[in-house]
């Protein structure tokens, strides 16, 4: 018998005798652990009867299966085959199969072995080595809301949670404000609660009430979970057919135990499937583990179902199937372990598995870029050598937070609309999805891009498949796109001839390539936002191309981007079925650990660290992967105390024995994505990874013969590139060797997918059988128009000076320091032209927009001839311009041969200016001295000198006639901050000065203009369109046929905001005449002009319905008039800090009301601020939305001029000393009427320790105003409940010092409704 041991039997032993010799003395877990590797033997010995995970059958077949949205695309290696076989069908195609990956594999296996496999037969498995399949279900039910019935069960006191989120609206100028929906049916209170004890304990509590959490942090149990009470609720929930549940409650991720028995108690009841939140996502933050559970309880039983119904095609008489799932994380799992909320992104990961391990360092040694164009979306991604991983990311409105694969989405692809609307082309964000599709597609569709590709020859109708018309046997309709593009051009025309006379017609070639072309120019702004905001410069990359439309756009792609390489892999069509046989088996184990990185926290580091690893490699061996082909990671999410921002440090190898210093590597990736390290700050542990890895090495890239002699050129076509049409060579791929060299201008058929190689790009095939196209890198000054605007290059124009805005954006973001800008993103930027107009604002909070322009005007004013290159300006000043004085601007003018030629400028709020209170947000300032440092004209930067000492001296000793000012208390993160800004305004000039570079600064002068021009009409048009819609209930004609409209609304001291609102529908132009308004108030909810222009520019953006650019333009069919002296007008010595959080709410409803666009909504933005010497905390509360003419109000969401995000409850009590009893919904608090306006918000909080508590508040008397007949919302309220019972009313601005044990109750306002009901 010992002779004939097998090896796995030999293996066996050792593990087992190793396992009791070292188990002496051992604890319980460690008994479990002989039980696993006992159990492991019967896994090894299966093991050794099949081939192994990283083994090669060549007598059988491999399956790699993309099951997409339209097609599922199917790759096979077949024995006796090197090339494998390439296989496409439609995903659904209920008249011919059931299931497209099953059909396909049919198909194959009846080609293979020549025997007939009918469909109502199960698969046959003796020939099939292994399946491995990305699927779209997850994401289809996801997309579609077709997913399985559940219920969601939270902590009492937080039902509404996951619905208010972090209170942010999705698009600042949607009046809708539009949300997805939720995913779960109902909720459940449990009544149970657990608190963090901060330090050693929180007051006089019993310390042997504590108990530690899994990430070691102090736990008190509040109240225990109640199974009896729960019991009649769940049971509820089963008799409506609800047998899923979602569950998170508080504090689970360091406390799993309430959840943990809520899940053993459903499934003894009957439910069929529950989703822990603890157990998906161990990490802190309550609501994107909450949204993770609901998506995954949401999702995994439709899955479950999918794959059941899957594997039961097979007969698995001969042997189970060994099939693998493809995750979003880019590593696969066994059918067991694939659920929800790891599947949404399952195709995509196998796109970027296909072209990083086929590309990367076996043909190129650059970082690359992955671009997969599809039919209505174009997914982007990078790898330079790992996978680059997010922990949290919005799919389809659902916040997913797990390991994924960072791909970025944008809606355009070769579906997306073409439309001209106000003298400009657009592209998207539409589509014209696969149903009817694009008019060429013969189903009475609208023009898309894949339209202008055929009309202008980068579609070949000869290779591409006949399917289309009534009988599905028709080609591609060239002569019906055509025909749609002769209309447009009519229209086209017709508007440039109104614009200027001498213009020569546009061909519909032209006009094609120009849609083409502002389609790129979509495209590349989150290709630069990838690669920008990491750090990376874009230009360094390659570009890796695939998809069906991909290869039709790349060369024009790369050349927009700076890039020079091009890489089209051979299975371009279907990388991501072909990347599932690249990928390898991915097993994650993670656990919260909240401590202070020091040695002694790194050494239960190691101690957990190894627990997760021996789960994990249990894992993996179970799936019969041997030890050699484990490969594992260690990452430690960490982050800098006072901050929100986590780096997961992955560790890398050290020799001679030494610990790896995730600190150091921390601080070293921290400065490289954000350009700065934080002194003297702690680096807090957040949470321990472990990523293991079975290696399987299946599929390898195929080296090729080169062939002799020349490329076989298989027909002409005439296509139209910019200088006209050009006959061009097209070829095969399959017929084309390695070593080919492919001048451009041709076409290159790779399969189904046409490649165009433009004029003055080379082509050439590679060893490994793929296309690389090389860049022309000679650089050609664009040539255009600058007397009249070019409809395309205006399109084009709008694009490149918003994405430069962004990108100042990023950059401020990426270097900030401060809360307020780095999270909350409380900042803007944009760009000027040499007069000082707007040309771009990139905004977060609403309140910014416009009101940059007065700033830049009143800093030209005041310097005059005084600006040099090399100055940067900073001011805060109301009277120059400012909003109120923590919004600090810093503004450059740029210069060009001793010539000011535009302007950048960035705005952003600091935490600290200085003044009576901490945080700079006094409730009850009189007058602007007592709210900290005003700056209204200064030097920050002279001639390229930072002038540190005069800045320090503005901010730390602000000077008054009135008194002494406290100064900031924060002049570090001041200074910080200013550098940040400077930094974002010098990536805006460098990129501005490309723009030159490639066309000239009189074209880009020329183009600040026109654009502007181009929203001044898009305005025009709306006030025209709103004048004929007002009623003239409202409305009185007054001469010459204007409509004028009068609105009046109060604050709650009874200061009147009065508006005369005149419309002449004839020009497009609007007066807006403020007269009537109260006078400045001795109070702080003075509002300077700037902060009435932004409210006027924010309403007009968001009643045109069209992505127009936020410009001068917006307000130039525009009058206003503030009186001087009135509170929208105040002195320069009246307090302001009030009027940009609340008047400015105020002054929006009043403009909104006249316009009839909507009720009002909550009118407040309930400032919070609370702390000691030791701490501060500032925050915002949502409330309702006010209904609209065709839609219901939306409850708790910040409204109209912020968009701030809310603290999540865990982190809000993990920081902080205190307890929050509610965060809910304030039912029935909108207005009612035919369209209810939205619910406000009840925020109930706890304080552990003596505070001074602030809040600045309104509409705690005057209510949110219904519209045509809709009911008021109700007003908010603010109370103090003592420790003694008593509830007593703040009123809606006080300032007060609470004691541990008191709460205070915010009940913020709801919408008002609209019609009578």
């Amino acid at each position: 018998m010992g002779q004939n041991r097998t090896p796995i039997a030999e293996k066996a032993k050792r593990v087992v005798c190793s396992s009791v010799r070292d188990s002496v003395g051992l604890s319980f877990w460690d008994f479990e652990d002989i039980d696993i590797e006992l159990r492991q033997v019967s896994d090894w010995i299966q093991s050794e009867r099949a081939s192994s995970m990283g083994s090669n059958n060549e007598e059988k077949l491999r399956f790699c299966i993309d099951r997409g949205g339209t097609f599922t695309d199917v790759y096979a290696e077949i024995p006796g085959r090197p090339d494998g076989k390439v296989f496409k069908l439609l995903s659904v195609d209920p008249s011919n199969y059931d299931d497209a990956p099953v059909e396909g594999i049919r198909r194959i296996l009846e080609e293979y072995t020549g025997k007939k496999i009918p469909r109502t037969s199960k698969i046959p498995t003796q020939n099939i080595e292994w399946i491995r399949m990305g699927t779209t279900v997850a994401t289809n039910a996801l997309l579609e809301r077709k997913g399985e019935r559940i219920a969601l069960c939270v902590t009492k006191g937080f039902r509404d949670l996951l619905q208010i989120g972090n209170q942010a609206r999705p698009d600042i100028f949607d009046l809708t404000v539009s949300k997805p929906s939720n995913l779960y049916e109902d909720v459940v209170e449990v009544d149970e609660r657990v608190e963090l004890i901060h330090g050693k304990g929180d007051g006089n509590q019993d310390s042997s009430t504590y108990v530690e959490g899994v990430s070691g942090e102090l736990i008190r149990i509040v109240k225990t979970l109640n199974e009896e009470a729960l019991k009649p609720l769940l049971n509820d929930l089963l008799q409506r057919g609800i047998g899923c549940l979602a569950v998170v409650l508080m504090h689970s991720y360091t406390y799993p135990q309430h959840e943990l028995a809520l899940e053993k108690l459903a499934l003894s009841m009957g439910f069929k499937h529950v989703s822990l939140s603890s157990a998906l996502t161990p990490m802190v933050r309550a609501v994107p583990r909450g949204l993770t559970a609901s998506v995954d309880a949401y999702l995994t039983p439709v899955i479950k179902e999918y794959l059941s119904g899957f594997m039961s095609k097979f007969d698995e008489s001969s042997g189970k199937v060994n099939v693998l799932f493809m995750q979003s994380d880019g590593g696969l799992a066994p059918e067991s372990r694939f659920s929800g909320h790891k599947a949404v992104l399952s195709g995509p990961a196998g796109g970027v598995v296909g072209y990083s391990q086929t590309l990367f360092e076996l043909e190129t040694t650059k970082p690359l870029i992955g671009f997969d164009m599809g039919g209505t979306s174009t997914d982007v991604s990078r790898y330079a050598g790992s996978y680059e991983q997010v922990l949290e990311t919005q799919i389809a409105g659902a916040i997913i937070q797990a390991p994924q694969l960072d791909i970025n989405t944008v809606a355009a692809g070769g579906g997306s609309k073409l439309k001209f609307q106000f003298g400009a082309f657009r592209v998207g964000p539409e589509s014209v999805g696969a149903h009817p599709g694009p008019v060429c597609y013969r189903k009475g569709g609208e023009l898309a891009v894949t339209d202008a590709n055929l009309v202008l020859g980068f579609v070949i109708p000869d290779f591409f498949p006949s399917i289309f018309g009534p009988n599905e046997d028709q080609p591609l309709d060239i002569e019906a796109t055509r025909g749609e593009f002769e209309k447009l051009a009519t229209e086209i025309n017709s508007y440039r001839k109104n614009q200027d006379p001498s213009s020569k017609p546009m061909t519909i070639e032209e006009i094609a390539l120009g849609f083409v072309n502002v389609a790129n120019e979509t495209m590349c702004r989150p290709i630069r936002q990838l690669t920008e905001m990491k750090g990376h410069e874009t230009k360094n990359h390659a570009l890796a191309c695939f998809g069906g439309a991909g290869p039709q756009h790349a060369c024009a792609i790369a050349r927009l981007l700076g890039m020079k390489e091009i890489f089209i892999h051979r299975f371009c069509g279907i990388l991501s079925a072909y990347g599932m046989g690249l990928a390898d088996v991915v097993e994650e184990e993670q656990e919260p650990y909240s401590a202070v990185y020091c040695s002694k926290s790194v050494q239960e580091v190691s101690r957990r660290e190894a627990s997760l690893l021996k789960q994990v490699k249990h894992k993996l061996r179970s799936q019969g992967f041997r030890e050699g082909s484990i490969n594992t990671e260690t990452y430690l999410n960490l982050r800098y105390d006072g901050t929100d921002t986590a780096i997961m440090v992955k560790s890398q190898r050290v020799d001679n024995g030494v610990e790896f210093d995730f600190a150091a590597e921390f601080e070293k990736l921290f400065q490289q994505e954000y350009g700065f390290k934080l002194q003297n700050r702690n680096i807090l542990i957040c949470d321990i990874r472990v990523r293991g890895v079975g290696v399987t090495n299946v599929l390898k890239p195929r080296a090729f013969e080169g062939l002799s002699g020349d490329p076989k050129i298989e027909g002409h076509y005439r296509v139209y590139f910019g200088n006209g049409w050009q006959d061009t060579p097209l070829f095969k791929l399959d017929n084309l060797g390695f070593g080919y060299i492919i001048p451009g201008p041709a076409i290159i058929m790779n399969g189904n997918s046409t490649v165009i190689v433009e004029p003055s790009c080379k082509a050439t095939v590679t060893k490994y059988g793929n296309i690389k196209i090389e860049i022309d890198s000679t650089f050609c000054t664009k040539k255009v128009s600058e007397k009249v605007a070019d409809v395309v290059q205006l399109s084009i124009f709008n694009h490149q000076f918003m994405g430069i805005a962004e990108q100042m954006g990023r950059t401020l973001q990426r270097t900030s320091i401060s809360t307020n800008i780095k999270e909350r993103l409380d900042f803007s930027c944009a760009l000027f032209g040499p007069d000082g107009g707007l040309v771009a604002n990139a905004p977060h909070v609403p309140v910014h927009l416009g009101a940059m322009s007065s700033t830049v005007r009143w800093q030209i004013d005041f310097w005059g001839d005084n600006l040099n290159e090399g100055d940067v300006l900073v001011t805060n000043h109301p009277c120059a311009g400012g909003s109120h004085l923590p919004d600090i601007t810093v503004i450059t003018p740029v210069f060009d041969n001793g010539k000011l030629i535009f302007f950048v400028a960035s705005r952003g709020h600091h935490a600290e200016i200085g003044g009576i209170t901490p945080g700079s947000m006094p409730p009850f300032s009189k007058s602007i001295w007592e709210e900290g440092a005003a700056i209204k004209a200064f030097k920050l930067v002279e001639k390229g000198i930072f002038q540190e000492e005069g800045i320090n001296k503005l901010l730390q000793f602000p000077s008054s006639d009135e008194g002494v000012i406290p100064g900031t208390r924060r002049l570090q993160d001041n200074l910080s901050d200013l550098h940040a800004q400077v930094a974002a305004n010098h990536r805006g000039i460098s990129l501005i000065k490309e723009l030159i570079v490639q066309y000239g600064l009189n074209i880009v002068q020329a183009y600040m203009t026109y654009v502007q021009l181009n929203a001044e009409e898009a305005v025009r048009e709306m006030l025209k369109s709103v004048a004929s819609r007002v009623s003239s209930n409202s409305a009185k004609y007054v001469e010459g046929g204007s409509i004028a409209i009068e609105e009046e609304d109060y604050m709650d001291d009874g200061s009147a905001i009065h508006l005369k609102l005149t419309i002449d529908p004839h020009k497009g132009e609007a007066n807006f005449d403020f007269s009537g308004t109260s006078p400045e108030v001795y109070g702080n909810w003075n509002a300077p002009e700037a902060v009435t222009a932004a409210a006027v520019i924010y309403c007009l953006r968001c009643m045109v319905d069209v992505d127009i650019p936020l410009n001068q333009g917006c307000l130039a069919p525009v009058k206003i008039y503030i009186p001087p002296g009135s509170f929208l007008s105040p002195s320069e010595k009246a307090a302001i800090v009030g009027g940009n959080v609340l008047t400015s709410q105020r002054i929006t409803d009043v403009i909104l009301t006249a316009f009839q666009a909507c009720a009002c909504s909550q009118g407040c933005m309930n400032n919070l601020t609370f702390g000691d010497d030791t701490f501060g905390y500032y925050e915002t509360i949502g409330g309702g939305s006010g209904a609209g003419p065709s839609w219901h109000g939306t409850s708790g969401v910040q409204c109209h001029m912020t968009n701030t995000r809310m603290t999540d409850p865990e982190i809000f009590e993990q920081r902080y000393p205190v307890l929050l009893h509610t965060f809910a919904l304030r039912e029935n608090s909108g207005g009612s009427g035919v369209y209810k306006g939205g619910d406000g918000l009840v925020r109930e909080i706890e304080f552990k320790q003596p505070v001074v508590v602030s809040i600045l508040s309104e509409r705690r008397v005057h209510a949110p105003r219904g519209l045509k007949g809709g009911k008021d919302g109700a007003r908010g309220a603010n109370f103090l409940v003592r420790k003694d019972g008593r509830r007593v009313y703040l009123g809606g601005k006080n300032t007060i010092t609470v004691k541990a044990g008191e709460i205070l109750q915010i009940l913020t306002p709801g919408g008002g409704g609209w019609g009578c009901a």
